[in-house]
This record gives structure tokens, C-alpha cells and sequence, in this order.
């Protein structure tokens, strides 16, 4: 054999093991499960019938449970003996929601094509079609992750963005998992929709700094609502929208709101706030046109969902999202 032919067939090798074990695809199911957005649909359909902000909640499934040990339904695990939930972590514990739902999607795709969608891609598919259904783009998801056998509680508590973080060190979490300051600025527009609890901005209303000031990015005017909707050792539950302007619609009024000064959370506000970051540039264009910021956003979902998926024979294929098989 040739020397130039060696080097082709090893190139070849090479080639179609990366494919075989890193690639998902949009017709992965095609066969299997023909009919797996049809079926997701239907049950976040019926969802919002009765909880507005459900699509909010799943699309933030996804977001946590790629960002720990990547794409693989980790998040999706209840403790046992041998597993410390990633459910109960800071970012999640009295939080992370719409898991109730995700059973659904999971029993509705059982009973048609059973053992075949993983928890993992449910996430995936349920977040689009909450996009989609909220008035969002839609988008051809890429399929073939296969569920964890373990979660990472751990990794949960240090890996997730927080709404208390300077835009530094988002960045750099964003960073670690092969996201640019594109993706976060496209992803965090995700914060269209959806609510949060007053205790998770309640900071920046009354002492944000430790001087017993507030933060000084909030508009004056969006600050008294705040105070109102939270005020001083009042309830840390209360729900807040994230987009006071079109809460249930998903636009790119988010991007506005932040020009106003009107972020919600920290982790909004610094994107525009924080002086000459590169994420004013992207705010600024992202606010100035829908679409850009639609087709932003969804190559920065297909990014983030590329994230360490398991594929071939890794993992498994959950027949019951909350824990392992023959557990």
C-alpha cells in the first residue's frame, strides 16, 4: 500500500469515527419516531392552557442541563441511594420547573414509539416548540443524544450561570462549555418570556452594593414598580416578569428593555450596562432587528444543544426521565 493511500485510509477512519460518535442529525427519528414534534406539541400545547410560563421553564431545562456534563438529562434525575439530584442545587432547588411535563412528553412518545427518544432530546424538541408556539422562530433541532446514568449536583452548583453574576465570569462559564459572547447575548434574549422570583433580584432594589443603595442601571421608573411587586423582607417567591413589555411573547423586546434600563435580573442589565464590553455592540444590533436576533438565537441554541452529547452506545435511553434503567 501506498504511502499516500495509508494516509487516506487513516484520514477516512478518522473521519467517519468522529461522525459516527460526535454528529447528531434533524432526522435521527425519521424512522423510529416519525412522529416525535407532532407529540411533543401536543403536550406542551395542553400545558400552556394552564401555565403561561411553562415554555419559559423547559427551554431553562435545557439551558441547566447542557451547561453540567453537557446535553444528557442529567438534570432530569431524582436522588437515590447513589445519586445526589442535580435538582437540588442552588440554581435549580425551588426553581428549575416543567418537570411534570417533560413525564408527559416522555409517557406520550413511550406509547408510540417505545425506548427510542431520550430525555435529553425531549428537552431539546419541548424547547423549541416553546419558542415556536410563543410567537419565536422555529428551527430544524438536531437529534441523537442519549441520557446520562449520572447526575452532578457539583457541577450544577458551580457550572450555571447565576442572575448574581458579574458579566466576567458568565462570560467565562459560557466559555468553558464552547459558547462566544454571541451565544450568551443570543440565549439570555431567552428571558423574553417566562418570570422570576423577587429573591432573585430583590438586591438590586434596596441594597445592591452594600451601601443601601440600588443598583444604578435600573431606570428610576422601573425601580418603583419593583419595590412595589417586592418590597423590603416581603415574599422572596413572588413572580416577576422577565419582559415587562410582552411577557408571553417571544420578540426581542428584551433587548429594548435593556437599552431602557429595564433588565430584570443583574445578569440581563450587565450585558448593556457593563462599559465597553463586546456585548453592548450585540445588544444594540440584536434590539434593532427581530430577525437577526431570531436567527441568532437559534444557531446559539444548536450550538449550545452540540454540547458533550452522548451518542452511539453511551448512556442509555431513559424509559422513566427521573432515574436510571432497572433502578
Amino acid at each position: 500500500m501506498s504511502c499516500y493511500l495509508l494516509i487516506l485510509l487513516v484520514s477516512f477512519i478518522g473521519f467517519t469515527f468522529g461522525v459516527s460518535n460526535a454528529q447528531l442529525s434533524s432526522t435521527f427519528y425519521a424512522t423510529t419516531c416519525p412522529n416525535i414534534s407532532s407529540i411533543v406539541r401536543g403536550v406542551v400545547q395542553q400545558a400552556l392552557q394552564s401555565d403561561a410560563r411553562i415554555g419559559a421553564s423547559l427551554i431553562r431545562l435545557h439551558f441547566h442541563d447542557c451547561f453540567v456534563n453537557g446535553c444528557d438529562g442529567s438534570i432530569l434525575l431524582d436522588d437515590t441511594n447513589t445519586i445526589q439530584s442535580e435538582k437540588n442545587a442552588g440554581p435549580n432547588v425551588n426553581s428549575a420547573r416543567g418537570f411534570n411535563v417533560v413525564d408527559n412528553i416522555k409517557t406520550a412518545l413511550e406509547n408510540a414509539c417505545p425506548g427510542v427518544v431520550s430525555c435529553a432530546d425531549i428537552l431539546a424538541v419541548a424547547s423549541e416548540t416553546s419558542v415556536s408556539l410563543a410567537g419565536g422562530p422555529s428551527w430544524n433541532v438536531l437529534l441523537g443524544r442519549r441520557d446520562s446514568r449520572i447526575a452532578n449536583q457539583a457541577g450544577a452548583n458551580t457550572s450555571i450561570p447565576s442572575p448574581f453574576e458579574g458579566l466576567s465570569n458568565i462570560t467565562a462559564k459560557f466559555s468553558a462549555v464552547g459558547l462566544s459572547s454571541t451565544d450568551l447575548v443570543a440565549l439570555s434574549g431567552a428571558h423574553t418570556f417566562g418570570r422570576a422570583q423577587c429573591r432573585l433580584f430583590s438586591n438590586r432594589l434596596y441594597n445592591f452594593s452594600g451601601n443601601g443603595n440600588p443598583d444604578q442601571t435600573l431606570s428610576s421608573s422601573y425601580l418603583v414598580t419593583l419595590r412595589q411587586a417586592c418590597p423590603q423582607n416581603g415574599s422572596g417567591n413572588t413572580l416577576n416578569n422577565l419582559d415587562p413589555s410582552t411577557p408571553n411573547t417571544f420578540d426581542n423586546n428584551y433587548f429594548n428593555n435593556l437599552q431602557n434600563n429595564q433588565g430584570l435580573l443583574q445578569s440581563d442589565q450587565e450585558l448593556f450596562s457593563t462599559a465597553g464590553a463586546a456585548t453592548v455592540a450585540i445588544v444594540n444590533n440584536l434590539a434593532s432587528n427581530q430577525s437577526t436576533f431570531f436567527q441568532n438565537f437559534v444557531q446559539s441554541m444548536i450550538n449550545m444543544g452540540n454540547i458533550s452529547p452522548l451518542t452511539g452506545n453511551n448512556g442509555e435511553i431513559r424509559s422513566d426521565c427521573k432515574r436510571i434503567n432497572g433502578s
